[in-house]
Parts: structure tokens; sequence; C-alpha cells
């Protein structure tokens, strides 16, 4: 799920990206907001804080919320950065490198104490906003711009717009690709959601407070993981069958 490139890229690769990085969207989003009562996974709020502020003359302090914002750009930046930097290496995925630059962010703030991260709560939510920037760039630039994992705003349009689509019939002919698209957008804001669930229950219930940030790491490592050991044995595999045809 996180090598396959155009057309090579199937719903099922979307899927599995999507169902991942929308989970711990959803994970990070929560314990963000309950930790430090901001957003963490996207900025379309923060322009509105930005603004608010603007209108109330209240110009630095509203500095911040551009800061939030330069942060979710700087770490979208730095994911396409790195994936152009190094996609012509055939040894290297370069799309782990975003991803476990994401994944350092969440333990390095996850195994610290949230007393002391209060203290310096406006540096922690732009690391934050900096790795979702980071996963939302990757996502994107993998999937073609069909996934989008960190907000559900322009998802639900796009999910309003094919439903009602289902129901006319000059677009009978796309009625397949229109379902496995609001398939994707469905599986995405689920896992969102449960992401969100999950995150807050572990978060308040289990009193893991922002130590949750690991649980999003431990499962983007996991995948990581995962999706190189299924690459290697379909790549042993198929030099397997290669090497029998040749001998045969």
């Amino acid at each position: 799920m996180f090598r396959h490139q155009g057309t090579s890229r199937t719903l099922i690769h979307n899927l599995r990206i999507a169902t991942v990085l929308s989970f711990v969207a959803g994970i990070v989003n929560v314990s963000g907001f309950l930790a430090f009562s901001q957003l963490t996974t996207n900025v379309t709020g923060h322009f509105a804080f930005f603004i608010s502020d603007v209108a109330d003359f209240e110009f630095w302090k509203g500095t911040i919320y551009v800061v939030y914002i330069f942060s979710f750009l700087t770490g979208a930046f730095c994911s396409s950065f790195l994936i152009e930097r190094f996609r012509e290496s055939k040894k290297l995925n370069v799309f782990v490198l975003p991803t476990l630059l994401e994944v350092v962010i969440l333990i390095s703030i996850g195994l610290c104490n949230l007393e002391t991260l209060n203290t310096v709560a406006n540096l922690v939510v732009c690391a934050l906003l900096f790795a979702m920037g980071l996963q939302n760039s990757l996502v994107t630039q993998i999937s073609d711009a069909v996934v989008r994992t960190t907000h559900l705003t322009g998802l639900f349009t796009d999910l309003g717009i094919e439903l009602s689509q289902l129901f006319f019939k000059k677009y009978k002919a796309k009625h397949q690709a229109l379902k496995a698209t609001i398939t994707l957008r469905l599986f995405i804001i689920c896992f969102f959601f449960s992401g969100g669930l999950i995150g807050g229950f572990i978060y308040s219930r289990l009193e893991f407070n922002i130590h949750t940030l690991i649980i999003g790491a431990i499962i983007l490592l996991i995948s990581l993981f995962y999706d190189d050991f299924r690459y290697q044995i379909i790549r042993t595999t198929r030099r397997h069958q290669q090497r029998k045809k040749t001998t045969y």
C-alpha cells in the first residue's frame, strides 16, 4: 500500500492506506484537542480563529494561528521534498521516509509528561500539525490525490456529490467507479471517527493522556513492516516462478 503508484494502484491499496492513516489521524486529532484544546490535524479552524483575532484588533494574539498554519504547510513541503529527492532510488521506498518522520514526532511527544508539554503547548501543537502535514502530503501523492486522511470537510462534500450522481442515468456508465470512490470515502470517515473514539477512550478512561500518541505511532510502524514484509514475499514468489519457467 506504500509502494504502488499510478496505474498499478488499485482500490484495495487505497483502502488499506486510508484505513491506517485516517485511524491514526483520528487518534492525533482527539489527543491534541483533549491535551491542548487546539485542532491538530487540519488548519481550517485556525483560519477562523486568526480572522476573529484580527477583527478584534488583537494582531499579536492571532499570529500563533499563522504559525500553526505554516507548520502544517511546512510538513506538507518536507514530505513532498523527501519523496522527490529520493524518488530515483530503486532500493528505497521513498514513502517510508515521511512516515518514519511522523512516527518519530508522535513518539517523542507521546513519551513526555503532559504537564511538561503544557509549558510549551504551542510548540507541541505546531509539531503535531507538522506531522499531519507530512501525512496528508504523503497520502495525496501516493494515491494521486484520491485519498485525504487528516480532515473530513472535503470528503463529505465529495461524498454528497457522488451519492447524488447515482440517481442520474447519465452517470450510469460510471456507477462502478462511483461506488468504489464512495466506499473509499466511507472507509476514511469511519476509521477517522473510530480512531477518535478509541483514542478518546484510551486518553480519558484509561488515563493514557498524551501517551495515546504512541499507539498511533505503533500502528504506523506495524503497517510499514507489514507492507515491506508482504512486498518481500510477493517479490520472492515472483522470482521463484520466473526461475521455474526458465528451467522448463
